[in-house]
């Protein structure tokens, strides 16, 4: 799937586990005026009662998405009383500043790609939501133009991040690729979602 707002592409890669009808991961992206926000859930474990919880907290994203990244896992943790856990990754582009915020718990990934083709992939916080307040850690960069933003949950691999295709400016190509080259052999649930800002 592929859209294009005014300031960022997205493209997104999504497939349930092999053999499971619901898939577990969950996300949400929206683009306004002076912001962008992305955010994907993975619910712990698979299937219909992973899906649950991490539809609940896409819902609270969705109505948080003007709020911090601190704010949004705050308010995303509250959600899940009496549900599974989560782990998940927030991004959010502020373009009055050109900057970028991004945290990340547990096994979702953020991979940036310069317009100089220099990748930095983030080093999660530890643990999941939907036990006890946490304390995250929140990393913040400047947005340049042509810059490509990729986030994955765990169904994605180290081997697969090295692959050259990532290099590629087209959200679009970078989504397909991956589903004919990668997207095979399924042993978890696997969401890949590209982003473009210019």
């Amino acid at each position: 799937m592929m859209d294009k707002e005014e300031h960022v592409e997205v493209s997104v890669y999504q497939k349930a586990k092999k053999g499971n009808y619901y898939c577990g991961d969950s996300y949400y992206y929206n683009e306004s005026e002076n912001h962008f926000i992305c955010a994907l859930v993975d619910g712990l474990g698979s299937g219909e009662y992973a899906k649950e919880s991490s539809q609940a907290v896409t819902t609270i994203i969705a109505q948080n998405d003007q709020a911090s990244v601190e704010q949004i896992i705050k308010q995303s943790n509250k959600s899940l009383v009496g549900k599974r856990g989560v782990v998940l990754g927030v991004l959010k582009f502020n373009f009055l500043d050109q900057t970028y915020a991004f945290s990340s718990l547990g096994n979702i990934g953020v991979m940036t790609i310069t317009t100089n083709n220099v990748k930095n992939r983030n080093i999660p916080n530890y643990g999941y939501l939907g036990s006890y307040p946490k304390q995250v850690k929140v990393f913040r960069g400047k947005l340049d133009e042509g810059m490509v933003f990729i986030m994955f949950s765990d169904g994605v691999n180290s081997t697969d991040l090295s692959s050259k295709y990532f290099f590629d400016k087209d959200v679009e190509k970078i989504t397909k690729t991956f589903s004919s080259v990668s997207g095979k052999n399924q042993h978890d649930d696997t969401t890949l979602i590209a982003m473009r800002y210019s």
